[in-house]
């Protein structure tokens, strides 16, 4: 019986990270900025929501947002060392907290 309830717990704790939405934080000098009045930006992944933000926020960094604004960056052509590229799409999310509240990113 221990050894089930051992392995239902590994599953659900697999789920939980196979789930993540919150992929890194982004670090520009806006973002920096912004981190001084309490908003902080993410690269997240392209089928996030406000609400599993949300919960995310809540399980990983145990703050509550006091709201979440969401942006889809479409991707840019450029022209880089005589060649054409492209620079990736993301979806970023900038998380509002509380007064008094603050994360400590990594």
């Amino acid at each position: 019986m221990a050894a089930k309830k051992l392995e239902t717990q590994e599953v659900k704790e697999k789920a939980l990270e196979s789930s993540k939405m919150i992929i890194k934080p982004r670090i520009t000098e806006k973002a920096s900025l912004q981190s001084e009045v309490n908003a902080y930006t993410f690269i997240v992944k392209s089928n996030a929501t406000k609400l599993t933000l949300k919960d995310e926020l809540k399980r990983e960094y145990k703050v509550t947002p006091s709201h979440i604004n969401i942006t889809n960056l479409p991707a840019k052509k450029v022209f880089t060392r005589g060649k054409w590229g492209v620079k990736s799409s993301m979806k970023k999310a900038v998380v509002f907290l509380k007064k008094g509240d603050t994360l400590k990113l990594n």
